[in-house]
């Protein structure tokens, strides 16, 4: 398995082998969750609405932007061995470089409190709401004129929050007359941060307990691949004999840390200026820790077991949550303009699962793991650092040939049609599930409702 792995999945261009130990060398980067946010889809090139239909309610879910590193365990590894190494003046030239970009990143990260959002963040949700208004103009004027009130959920933890503030912040920016519709941010853990809740224990006992799961991931963090990538990254910064002195498990712990410190960093480039670790990590070593990483979230969040739904099932409260919404604004029970949500890759990558989106379902069977090989599963598309799904509902009276008098959704003959996006990209939803017509990305809410079983 992993023997092919790291040359069939990665493309250098040609005659950069004999750069990618030079300090500024360039190439592709793998940050995987922490990848930071950026839009999929341009504004000019979304579908126009079906005739006659007009957006009346929009609804997301949406991770926290990005963010700092939840401590400085990675950091302070990585500076225990490289001071060592300086006491015994073992650094290569690239090796002396590397403490005093850590220590950049660590106090980066130390100004805003580990864990926290990122300015980066901050900036990537005030954008994602600006966009919204963008793309829904005439929604966010009814929601103005009748004084529709705008909904703000969040797990409770402090960048759900930030990020919740965020967003709303751009959205005032973009009109300032939505700042007294706005409702004050909500805390529903069991809603948006449903994984830590006692509901789910067995999901906390499958993390902690399945011998699948420990089986798994040991096999494939015992690849040769890993031993050997971080041998190569110990020897580029140690010397010889330092580097060989290293029993291969704290080689591979060091490896590992510095790969966190290098998909952590692009999130803190406003309180880390000049931060550049990418001297320290070949895009081939970086590559195999990434799918290290991912593999991971595949498993623990993702689709996993072929036959099992112990991942994925708790996301069922935010389907149901998504659909209610919906509904409740299509049979007038419901005067909220918006429902905003803001939460974390534990609750992202589930829903996604759910929802079949694209790359998020495909599992994988006990006898063959998970690989960038047999798998499309990637966490920097799946979940992102601000990833967002959208469900954008529109009002109107079909015309004959657009979708069918038989198919109104609710009303006398008034026709509630749903549209998502994912990471602002129109999507398709699951193929068990019918748009109005081939190629469109509107779907009839009363035919979401059967076919994921929520009629």
């Amino acid at each position: 398995m992993a023997a092919t792995l790291a040359a069939a999945a990665l493309t250098l261009p040609s005659g950069t082998a004999a750069a990618q130990d030079q300090p500024h060398a360039s190439g592709p980067h793998y940050y995987t969750t922490k990848t930071p946010y950026r839009p999929q889809e341009s504004l000019r090139d979304y579908q126009l609405a079906p005739k006659g239909f007009t957006p009346v309610f929009t609804e997301n879910v949406a991770r926290h932007g990005s963010r700092a590193m939840t401590d400085s365990g990675d950091g302070d590894a990585v500076l225990a061995v490289l001071q060592s190494a300086q006491a015994q003046s073992a650094l290569t030239r690239l090796g002396t470089k590397l403490g005093p970009q850590v220590r950049t990143l660590l106090t980066g990260a130390s100004t805003i409190g580990y864990g926290n959002l990122s300015g980066r963040g901050i900036q990537e949700q005030r954008d994602t709401a600006l966009r919204m208004e963008r793309r829904l103009p005439s929604l966010f004027s009814t929601i103005v004129a009748d004084h529709e009130p705008i909904e703000v959920d969040t797990s409770g933890v402090a960048r759900a929050v930030a990020s919740a503030n965020a967003f709303t912040g751009g959205l005032t920016t973009g009109d300032p007359a939505l700042a007294g519709l706005i409702q004050a941010p909500v805390t529903n853990k069991d809603l948006l941060y449903f994984h830590k809740q006692p509901q789910n224990a067995d999901y906390q006992a499958y993390l902690a307990d399945d011998p699948d799961l420990a089986a798994v991931i040991a096999k494939i963090d015992g690849e040769p691949d890993t031993a050997k990538a971080a041998t190569h990254v110990v020897s580029r910064l140690f010397d010889a004999d330092f580097a060989s002195a290293m029993p291969v498990a704290d080689r591979i712990s060091f490896a590992r840390s510095l790969y966190e410190l290098y998909s952590a960093a692009p999130d803190l480039r406003d309180e880390a200026p000049g931060i550049d670790l990418d001297p320290f990590l070949v895009p081939q070593d970086a590559h195999w820790f990434a799918y290290l990483d991912d593999a991971e979230e595949f498993y623990q969040k993702g689709p996993a077991f072929n036959g099992r739904t112990i991942t994925y099932n708790m996301a069922n409260v935010l389907l149901d949550d998504l659909f209610a919404q919906a509904e409740a604004k299509a049979d007038g029970t419901s005067n909220k303009g918006a429902v905003l949500r803001f939460t974390h890759a534990e609750e992202i990558e589930p829903l996604a699962v759910l929802l079949g989106l694209p790359g998020s379902t495909k599992a994988a069977d006990l006898t063959h793991p998970y690989t960038y090989e047999n798998n499309p599963w990637r966490g920097a598309d799946v979940a992102p650092m601000a990833a967002n799904v959208q469900w954008d509902l529109y009002a109107g009276v079909p015309s004959q040939g657009t979708a069918g008098d038989k198919k109104a959704s609710t009303g006398q003959g008034t026709q509630y049609l749903v549209r998502m996006l994912y990471n602002e990209k129109e999507t398709t939803f699951k193929s068990a599930c019918k748009p109005i017509a081939k190629g469109s990305h509107f779907y009839d809410l009363n035919e979401l409702k059967r076919c994921y079983s929520r009629a």
